[in-house]
């Protein structure tokens, strides 16, 4: 039982309303959603809001399993319920997880392996009986195993003239990308070359159809780092406007009209190209759509140098993520979408985590850290990747990386974030936010079960604690109208 102290203090509270008053005025106040009996989350303004309209932050795993058949096991080394109920009982509320295209759809176009959906309906069960937001990610990296990757059915990687005059080339991931055959590929799939991508977007209507209706789905990651093609040397220095405004985009907005036909209201993510990872200057322009979300991803490249031994440090990622941060939410306000860091870390580098973590509080982003396990990863830079050293016993964590990212934080707000901070080092938390009286349903804050060896001290202003969920939450209600302030020690 956690233990309870008196208020925090007039001064102390006025003090991090200072310090978000820049944050909250750029936000605007959020409203209450209409009430729905599906938990979802939808957008609404730049937030993710569940079914009681309370804003939510995601802190979530990938979970993509990239070998055929592109669905974990049920068995240690893959996902059990054990495995569901150690991430929510970590704080872990979320997951992207890999419903590969190569899996929707394996034979031919339109015709779906509805074995494939029932495999992953398993690992979603367990996964909503926790109470875990999901998106459904059609992972690939490099296309196809042709080209060393994953992600797309064999009827959808036929190899173009002149190059399956030869044997494909296969380099080290990323570097297949700059071949000549895998940006022609790309291009092709732009084009619509054959109707490929016509049958991409007639599998995101199968998902749609069958999880539309989902509980705790957060929707739809369209394509993981797509490739622009043969243009991607402009990319770092012009963005790829064009690749953007003329096959991205289009593209995404056949496979929202595929999921719109099955699900009215999921969130549909577009995810901006792979060297915008980088280099953050994506070019989406306004949304037709009032459930988009922007889907991003962010790898300091001085984390990459680390990882490869050269000792330069990661210090120079606090600037790195700073500006993506900043340039993700822009990019969503163009659209008229929320953003989510669905990808970052890959690394055991617990420096580089904590610096992406206190960056994502620092502008109240949600997040799914890559990855929960390293699943044989055959696409990965840095090998030093997953949260255990052995992914059949979760008794193998990593130690200091599960501190990082296990995080006290607030899961479900009842208004609008004003300020938020957490030390991974000594457990102080801080959290402040402005009530809505529309909304009946308590802020849930989800307490660390590994950073107070003593039982947490728990101070509110302007609130009080009014209960307890399970895995290690607390249920905070607001006194009045003004700010609450929690702070945990």
């Amino acid at each position: 039982m956690p233990r309870r102290s008196g208020s925090l203090g007039i001064a102390a509270a006025a003090a991090a309303l200072a310090i978000g008053a820049s944050l909250l005025t750029a936000a605007g106040p959020a409203g209450a959603a209409p009430a729905k009996e599906t938990p979802q989350l939808s957008r609404e303004d730049r937030w993710l809001v569940d079914q009681h309209g309370r804003i939510v932050l995601v802190h979530g795993q990938n979970l993509v399993w990239k070998h055929d058949p592109y669905v974990p096991p049920d068995s240690p080394e893959g996902f059990t319920a054990a495995d569901a109920e150690w991430l929510a009982e970590h704080g872990f509320n979320g997951a992207r997880i890999g419903t590969l295209w190569a899996g929707v759809t394996p034979d031919a176009p339109g015709e779906v392996d509805e074995g494939y959906l029932d495999d992953w309906q398993r690992v979603i069960d367990l996964l909503a009986d926790e109470g875990i937001w999901m998106q459904y990610d059609f992972h690939q990296d490099m296309w196809h195993e042709t080209y060393g990757g994953e992600g797309v059915p064999d009827w959808a990687a036929k190899r173009p003239a002149p190059y399956n005059l030869h044997p494909p080339i296969k380099l080290s991931f990323p570097a297949t990308y700059i071949t000549p055959e895998l940006a022609t590929v790309y291009d092709n799939f732009w084009a619509n070359k054959f109707g490929v991508q016509d049958g991409w977007a007639a599998a995101w209507g199968a998902v749609a159809q069958r999880w539309g209706d989902q509980p705790y789905s957060m929707g739809y990651d369209l394509i993981n780092e797509p490739w622009a093609g043969r243009e991607w040397l402009t990319c770092p220095i012009t963005g790829c406007a064009s690749s953007y405004r003329h096959e991205f985009q289009p593209a995404y907005e056949k496979a929202t009209a595929a999921i719109r036909a099955s699900d009215p209201d999921g969130i549909v993510w577009y995810e901006s190209q792979l060297l915008a990872n980088q280099v953050p200057n994506s070019r989406f322009g306004p949304v037709n759509d009032d459930q988009a979300g922007y889907s991003w991803h962010s790898y300091c490249p001085f984390g990459y140098l680390d990882s490869q031994g050269i000792p330069i440090g990661v210090g120079g990622c606090k600037d790195y993520d700073e500006t993506h941060h900043r340039t993700a939410l822009e990019q969503a306000e163009t659209m008229g979408a929320t953003n989510l860091m669905s990808e970052f870390g890959a690394t055991d580098n617990t420096e580089l985590l904590a610096i992406d973590t206190a960056a994502a509080d620092d502008h109240f982003t949600s997040w799914m850290h890559w990855a929960y396990k390293h699943w044989d990863d055959p696409t990965t830079a840095d090998g030093r990747q997953g949260m255990f050293a052995d992914d059949a016993d979760l008794s193998t964590v990593k130690a200091e990386k599960l501190r990082t990212l296990v995080r006290t934080y607030p899961q479900a707000t009842a208004g609008t974030p004003v300020d938020l901070s957490f030390d991974p080092e000594t457990g102080e938390f801080s959290y402040t936010y402005d009530p809505s009286a529309a909304i009946d349903e308590p802020t849930e804050i989800f307490v660390s079960p590994i950073h107070y060896p003593s039982g947490p001290d728990i101070s509110v202003e302007g609130g009080r604690v009014v209960g307890e969920a399970d895995h290690h939450r607390i249920l905070v209600e607001a006194t009045g109208t003004g700010p609450v302030t929690v702070t945990i020690d």
